[in-house]
């Protein structure tokens, strides 16, 4: 790469990021410009100033979180890379509603682990019974009282009396993805729109919830696409954007999408901090088959946050390492 070209990509990202260090927000067009950086030596630079931002906007502190997959399988919905699709054969567990002892074991694992906050997850569209709903409130009712972790919960689609009763049992942060762009969304799922999602997320506000939503990359999605997802977020104010990378499920439509290369993940991760710069970046899913020995690197690229642990139908990597990881490189938990 010639040095008059390193140069000009110097001088754009000092000036951006002392407008995002400012309070100004970036352009689409300066989105687009850093989505073009394509060699290791503009990437680093890229990482350099996204790395400042989440030190100016978010500190040394790493957010650590974790899930309970609650209940497993058997959701009407055809989410083309979900191992849970009752619409794709593939070999997870599949279960009812968890026993809540159980549930709040494996709540008091995750605090062990270093997490703060702990998410009850279920498969399916919503909730389906009234004897559910009871029984979902009642985990958070008990984490609450029995743990110092924040509850948080992704239970698809809520109506507003489900929205109380979860408000009323101590429920703090409301998750539902939007999972890709808006333009993309037909080619991932066709059981429902684009648009119900933001209207959760919409309706959680509303109620008082912090949200927390983000997507998952690799599915086929353009460049471009990804910028539109992430000014999707930023117009709807969410407070934490969980970023995902496709770990492909044989048996699901997904399966065929190679994983993104990690200087890939690493640019998207810091692409994310300039458009969403005084948010929470938050590193989940398919992170150690994505990235491999690079991990370490994603909250040098702006990352502010992670999950510990097993994911909801793969498993994570020992707590342990990371916690060690954030420790080496001067970040507390």
């Amino acid at each position: 790469m010639e040095l008059s070209a390193i140069t000009d990509n110097c001088d754009f990202l000092n000036e951006l990021s002392n407008k995002t260090w400012n309070g100004a927000d970036i352009t689409q067009s300066e989105a687009q410009r850093i989505n073009a950086l394509r060699t290791q030596e503009e990437i680093v630079m890229l990482m350099a100033h996204a790395n400042m931002l989440r030190s100016h906007f978010k500190g040394t502190r790493i957010d650590l979180c974790a899930v309970v997959n609650v209940k497993s399988g058997r959701c009407t919905e055809n989410c083309i890379f979900c191992a849970q699709s009752a619409h794709y054969k593939t070999n997870i567990k599949t279960y009812s509603l968890l026993d809540t002892g159980e549930v709040v074991k494996r709540a008091r694992e995750a605090q062990e682990d270093g997490a703060k906050r702990i998410g009850v997850v279920t498969s399916g569209k919503g909730i389906t019974s009234a004897k559910e709903l009871e029984t979902l409130c009642a985990y958070i009712e008990e984490i609450a009282k029995s743990s110092d972790l924040i509850p948080c919960a992704s239970l698809g689609v809520l109506s507003n009396e489900q929205i109380h009763c979860f408000r009323d049992a101590g429920l703090k942060r409301y998750h539902h993805n939007l999972e890709t762009a808006e333009s993309h969304f037909p080619n991932i799922c066709s059981t429902h729109s684009f648009n119900e999602r933001v209207q959760t997320i919409i309706a959680a506000k509303k109620a008082g919830f912090e949200t927390c939503s983000g997507g998952i990359f690799g599915l086929g999605e353009t460049p471009e696409q990804r910028i539109e997802m992430a000014f999707a977020l930023k117009d709807l104010d969410v407070d934490s954007i969980p970023l995902n990378f496709l770990n492909p499920v044989t048996g699901t439509p997904a399966e065929k999408y190679p994983s993104l290369p990690p200087l890939e993940i690493l640019k998207t991760i810091a692409l994310f901090r300039f458009i969403l710069p005084q948010k929470d970046i938050r590193m989940c899913g398919g992170r150690e088959i994505s990235l491999r020995t690079l991990q370490p690197l994603m909250y040098l690229a702006g990352a502010n946050g992670t999950m510990v642990g097993n994911y909801l139908t793969t498993s994570g990597r020992n707590p342990e390492v990371d916690l060690q990881e954030i420790r080496d490189l001067g970040f507390t938990t």
